[in-house]
């Protein structure tokens, strides 16, 4: 069992590759002021045998947004608080006798509210919403080995994708790449480091922000995870962004800071 609060603070106005500012957002475009997120999110896994394993995720997503209209002097709020799109995983990791090589796939189910609001009572931009209201096809593929004494490293690479429209809206294809490296020569205690990278697509449909939606961004993750009993662990990581390229005009965050527990059973 993993529960795990990811906290984003998404505050700076950014176009293309370049912070941007209010003046450089054109008329008829959204001004988007801030969005305050927390991810909640409740894994359990369970090892059927060596080779196979299942995985039930569950967010819970808390988040603040304000925007100013088109015609950048309006000013709307929204505040939401419910459950996301949960996912069900299937693990193989039968392909080397170390089992250090496996595959994942399953789906991503449409347990989410997609139809919040703004204070207004306008409806809340769906890329902003708890969930897509689609169902989504999930895979990867992860490596993991040592690489001296003391010393491990990894490698994943998983997609994401919407097998269908709803409501006139279809949440863009994403692609997640992570490769790390971890020190084993502390007691109880150990650090890593990573990179992640994100390549999604537009938004697609006519209640999409097609225009101002996906692009490419990496990320360095230093991180530390402290063994707290033999089946119990607590770990955190900070996100810091190397490169940002956003579609459109997007709010961006300068950190993300994840903070969780691991039990074992």
């Amino acid at each position: 069992m993993d529960l795990v609060d990811t906290y984003i603070n998404q505050h700076q106005l950014r176009g293309g590759t370049r912070r941007i500012s209010a003046s450089d957002v054109p008329d008829g475009q959204e001004l988007e002021d801030y969005t305050h997120s927390n991810y909640v999110t409740l894994d359990l896994a369970y090892v059927i045998n060596p080779d196979w394993s299942v995985l039930l995720q569950v967010p819970y997503i808390v988040r603040e947004h304000a925007t100013f209209g088109e015609d950048h002097h309006s000013y709307d709020t929204s505040n939401t608080s419910s459950i996301g799109d949960t996912s069900l995983v299937a693990g193989y990791q039968g392909f080397a006798a170390n089992h250090n090589l496996g595959v994942k796939f399953g789906l991503s189910l449409p347990s989410g509210s997609f139809t919040d609001t703004f204070r207004s009572s306008d409806p809340l931009d769906r890329g902003l919403q708890p969930g897509t209201g689609t169902t989504g096809m999930l895979v990867g593929i992860y490596y993991y080995d040592t690489l001296a004494r003391d010393w491990g490293y990894f490698g994943q690479a998983s997609a994401q994708a919407a097998l269908n429209y709803r409501s006139d809206y279809q949440p863009g294809t994403a692609e997640n790449l992570s490769a790390g490296v971890r020190y084993t020569g502390v007691q109880r205690v150990i650090p890593q480091l990573q990179v992640n990278a994100k390549i999604a697509s537009r938004d697609l449909g006519g209640q999409s922000d097609h225009f101002n939606s996906g692009g490419s961004l990496v990320y360095l993750s230093p991180g530390v995870t402290v063994e707290l009993t033999k089946s119990v662990s607590t770990y955190a990581f900070v996100q810091v962004p190397l490169y940002q390229d956003l579609n459109g005009y997007q709010l961006a965050p300068t950190w993300i800071l994840s903070v969780g527990v691991h039990a074992a059973f």
